[in-house]
């Protein structure tokens, strides 16, 4: 049975097999069957997904973060006022926050109401909005934790940098361990005080 992995978007992917211009095996994803198709996962790989619903087969790399630091960022993200416009995206080392880039339909309900003449139906509208595009919106990287010290369990915190033609990662906190960085930083997202960050 060949491998196949359904993305949030709902789209199912089919892993295949080419080969790259050295003549070594190259995996990939795909909607239509392409070349030789998989029947297992090779040794030592595995699926990911990304944010925005990317499929791919990445050599398989243990998590040198803790779980109790991966729920710290999930708690302060679930904490958020605008939760629903944040996601994490978690590798060995590092924890990856994405923002949507899709207006916050919640924010819209006042203007929705003009159309829909109800307070309540033009509330019910802006969830119903939001609920579809939530599946199939795109994320951006906005802020990082990168584990610095695994001996004491500090972190470096980055931010996205918008100056200018500028856009890179600049350092806004290091060596903390992540509960503080969590509490201190993340209610900043989607506020002003974020691009006080540095």
């Amino acid at each position: 049975m060949p491998v196949t992995y359904t993305n949030r978007k709902g789209y199912t992917y089919y892993l295949c097999q080419g080969v790259t211009k050295k003549g070594k095996p190259r995996y990939f994803f795909s909607r239509e069957p392409k070349g030789p198709i998989l029947e297992e996962i090779p040794e030592g790989y595995e699926i990911r997904e990304s944010v925005n619903g990317i499929v791919s087969l990445a050599k398989s790399r243990p998590v040198e973060l803790l779980d109790t630091e991966i729920a710290a960022v999930q708690k302060a993200l679930d904490a958020h006022p605008k939760a629903k416009m944040y996601r994490k995206d978690v590798k060995p080392r590092q924890i990856t926050i994405h923002e949507s880039l899709d207006p916050d339909f919640e924010q819209l309900a006042p203007s929705l109401q003009k159309i829909v003449g109800s307070q309540e139906e033009a509330k019910q509208l802006a969830q119903q909005l939001q609920e579809q595009h939530s599946e199939k919106s795109q994320f951006t990287p906005i802020m990082r934790f990168t584990l610095l010290d695994r001996e004491n369990r500090l972190f470096l915190a980055e931010r996205m940098c918008y100056r200018g033609s500028i856009e890179d990662w600049i350092d806004i906190e290091i060596d903390k361990p992540i509960d503080e960085l969590c509490s201190k930083l993340i209610p900043k997202l989607g506020t002003d005080d974020f691009f006080e960050l540095f």
